[in-house]
């Protein structure tokens, strides 16, 4: 045992000092099951297909290997010819290329390596000077990249490597057309790394146009969710999601949590209800600019808001540590975004728990999770605590004011006798049409013509005589 622990040690992987000493500055000891089988390969140069849950280290995976060869290219020149684009790593949304250059950089802390990372949602005119200026490592979203690849900001000639992370994702949302014209710009000659959490049949036809022989890597059962997630599906009433989910904060105790819908629209108005019961919410969803996302994420991470509700933007790879607790607000659409949402807690080995509501109109998406993760799905209903009854019932007949005052009488003074409310007796007596005489004319007609008006209606008026000037 002490034999297998030594061989998946950081220390046995030989790497640059400058890396050797970041990572052991973070703290890392021991490979994740990804680490230790997709670092050796793609230290040997060969193309890779790896699949692995969220949360078990994929971004060291390839991280920490590109570094270690692109190191050869290490310089301190000032020229931006000395510093062309080596190697691309492309991601799905703007939160995730963040979190991957804020990774890259700190493993990258004691070399001369440069990286830089261009998202849309921001000024396009820093992120030209950062690439003009040369970097070895880029990191990008597909469309912002497209519009400084046509700026002519940036060259990919050069191109080692390229890395495709969160590829299922990037084709759920419609990138494939944008990642075949970036592809198309690149050396044939090169090491392309293909990481996914899923394998569909999407992304091994992606594999097999863009990859050479490329070694498959599995950690876990294709579509498997994390073992370290207790999972709970509650079989809730749309009108009665709100009130479920505050009472089973309430009842677990859980301080933190990230909350998951299916549209923008629910998630504005679900954090606005739920900051109106007290609790301190934010919305994090792609009509929210970047800066307002940023400062979103940040505050959650830094503990100032206890709930971070948020549609499928936030599913992927979005590293926030001890995070007890995720809700499906809203069952997903996709299956397989039900493991990328729960991956957000029991992170690194720590337990963490998944509730999800369903109506009765969600019964078919459950089904398909079902299918996909191959485990039997037991819905259990929520027992509500009872309300207290409220103090005054109008039934219409203003019998709540005598039921108040009766009340209040008693509390006071037993022995004091209420007394009744004074009534009109005019409105205790039946209803008794009037009598009029059968040749009575309606008022309408009884109405007496003006004078001067011969057979016109007395309620139209005539039409005001205005002077004139006629031309001679």
């Amino acid at each position: 045992m002490r034999q297998l622990e030594h061989m998946n040690s950081f220390s046995n992987l030989q790497l640059a000092e400058p890396l050797s000493r970041a990572v052991a500055e973070m703290g890392y000891a021991e490979m994740t099951p990804i680490q230790a089988q997709a670092i050796p390969v793609v230290l040997s140069g060969r193309d890779v297909m790896g699949a692995a849950q969220t949360g078990t280290g994929k971004t060291a995976a390839f991280c920490l290997p590109l570094l270690q060869i692109l190191l050869k290219h290490e310089n301190t020149s000032t020229s931006p010819a000395r510093h062309p684009v080596r190697a691309l790593v492309l991601l799905p949304t703007r939160e995730l290329a963040d979190q991957v250059a804020q990774q890259l950089k700190l493993y990258a802390k004691f070399t001369q390596m440069r990286t830089a990372v261009v998202f849309g949602g921001m000024d396009m005119k820093p992120q030209s000077l950062e690439l003009r200026g040369g970097v070895e490592i880029l990191v990008a979203t597909p469309g912002r990249l497209l519009d400084h690849i046509e700026a002519k900001n940036v060259v990919l000639n050069q191109v080692e490597y390229v890395v495709l992370d969160e590829a299922d994702r990037m084709l759920d949302i419609g990138f494939l057309p944008d990642l075949q014209r970036i592809l198309s710009f690149l050396p044939k000659q090169r090491t392309t790394l293909l990481f996914s959490a899923t394998f569909s049949p999407e992304i091994k036809r992606l594999a097999s146009s863009y990859l050479q022989d490329p070694v498959t890597i599995e950690v876990a059962r294709p579509n498997q969710t994390a073992s370290t997630v207790s999972q709970h599906f509650y079989s809730v009433a749309d009108d009665d999601k709100r009130r479920a989910l505050k009472q089973i904060l309430k009842e677990k105790n859980i301080t933190q949590a990230f909350v998951f819908v299916n549209s923008k629209l629910g998630c504005a108005r679900l954090a606005r209800s739920l900051e109106h019961d007290g609790l301190k919410t934010t919305a994090l969803h792609g009509d929210k600019s970047q800066d307002e996302r940023l400062k979103a994420l940040e505050a959650f991470k830094a503990g100032a808001v206890d709930l971070l509700i948020c549609t499928d933007v936030a599913a992927r790879g979005l590293d926030i540590k001890d995070v007890p607790a995720v809700f499906n607000f809203d069952v997903p659409f996709n299956a397989e975004d039900y493991i990328h949402r729960i991956g957000r807690t029991g992170r690194a080995g720590a337990t963490g728990l998944a509730v999800s509501f369903a109506s009765p109109n969600d019964l078919r998406l459950i089904s398909d999770i079902e299918k996909l993760t191959k485990q039997k799905i037991d819905l259990e209903p929520v027992e509500f605590e009872s309300e207290r009854p409220r103090e005054r019932i109008n039934n219409g007949r203003r019998t709540w004011e005598e039921e108040r005052v009766a009340r209040e009488s008693r509390n006071s003074n037993p022995s004091y006798a209420v007394p009744k409310l004074s009534k009109d007796p005019f409105f205790d007596k039946p209803y008794e049409p009037s009598v009029t005489p059968e040749d009575a004319k309606p008022s309408w007609e009884s109405t007496p013509a003006r004078a001067g008006a011969r057979n016109i209606s007395a309620n139209i008026k005539s039409k005001r005589k205005v002077a004139a000037l006629f031309k001679g």
